[in-house]
């Protein structure tokens, strides 16, 4: 296979990814039918990263796929130097894929001085010389606002929904948001599911503490029910971990925990196992190690949604359309990382 993939005259796909998560831009790269371009990636002693692509890019539309996974700092720097050093080889476009991004939550002051994190990734990026992202889930949809250019905001929704719609008995099921705030999502995934009875957990949150939520209560019926929990990130699982026990004490008879972007830090595998949830449904946005995997949990497959979406931004085709057709449109079903 060529690592340039030809499209209308002039205009050639090129696809590079650092070194967060080799393994998704490799199946991105397999869904597209084209290799990876080779890139010279490595860290000097004191940390600083050096990268060089061994192929001319000049006048190509390439897009550069690194999830801002853990170590999260060095993933988004690691990027900014690939857009640079692509900007300055003549790129005709540039196309920042960022499955997860990185401070997505940092997207609001709660506290005076405070920064805006989520804002200044965007402008990052754009400084560097992207003049398009494509990311998987943002924490909020309006973070899109940000930059002042197009922004291709892919949701994992198809993926996951129509994986949970094979498993569960759809007369008999309740989708369940871990909070207020997801509601919305939570009204698109019953809608998705035949128009099921929605619930959200009431809980509160210290703005003073990280990663620290408490569970109070469930708003709706739920008992007897088979509760399909959702969620873009699962980081601690603290929050879904508190939310599994209180839809156990309001009587749900099962949950099914179905997020977008498995961050997994601290104690989540081990909060997760012990939740009281028959099965955990994750995407692989960014890698999840051997020593995270246990028998509950099944990781789905993006690339994909991703490569449809690459393809159709190549193509000047509609991103939008693959939402209503997938996964019929790539005729490949899913993949199980």
């Amino acid at each position: 296979m060529s690592a340039i993939l030809e499209g209308k005259p002039d205009k050639n796909l090129i696809l590079v990814t650092g070194r967060a998560h080799p393994r998704l831009a490799t199946d991105v790269a397999d869904q597209l039918g084209i290799d990876i371009l080779e890139t010279t990636s490595y860290d000097f002693a004191n940390g600083e990263m050096y990268v060089r692509y061994t192929e001319s890019v000049r006048g190509a539309d390439v897009f550069v796929l690194q999830s801002h996974t853990t170590p999260v700092n060095k993933a988004i720097m690691e990027q900014l130097i690939m857009i640079d050093a692509l900007k300055r080889a003549s790129a005709r476009s540039i196309t920042a894929v960022c499955p997860m991004l990185g401070y997505s939550r940092q997207d609001k002051k709660h506290l005076g001085r405070e920064p805006i994190s989520c804002r200044l990734v965007f402008d990052l990026l754009a400084t560097a010389g992207a003049d398009r992202i494509m990311s998987v889930d943002l924490h909020a949809a309006q973070s899109q606002g940000f930059f002042d250019g197009p922004v291709d905001h892919l949701i994992a929704m198809p993926v996951l929904v129509d994986y949970v719609r094979d498993r569960l008995d759809m007369s008999n099921i309740a989708v369940v948001s871990p909070d207020a705030g997801r509601i919305k999502v939570a009204e698109q995934w019953a809608q998705r599911l035949g128009g099921c009875p929605l619930a959200f957990v009431h809980k509160t949150r210290d703005i003073t503490r990280p990663n620290h939520a408490v569970a109070n209560r469930v708003v709706g019926d739920v008992k007897d029910k088979d509760c399909v929990l959702v969620d873009d990130l699962i980081d601690t699982a603290g929050t879904i971990a508190s939310a599994c026990q209180v839809l156990k004490n309001a009587g749900a008879r099962s949950i099914t925990v179905a997020a977008t972007h498995g961050v997994l830090s601290g104690p989540a595998v081990e909060r997760l196992k012990n939740c009281g949830a028959r099965e955990i449904v994750l995407t692989d946005t960014v890698p999840i190690p051997v020593e995270k995997r246990w028998e509950g949990l099944t990781v789905l497959s993006i690339a994909p949604l991703l490569a449809s979406a690459i393809k159709a931004v190549f193509s000047d085709g509609s991103v939008a359309e693959l939402f209503d057709t997938y996964p019929t449109h790539h005729g490949q079903g899913f993949l199980f990382a």
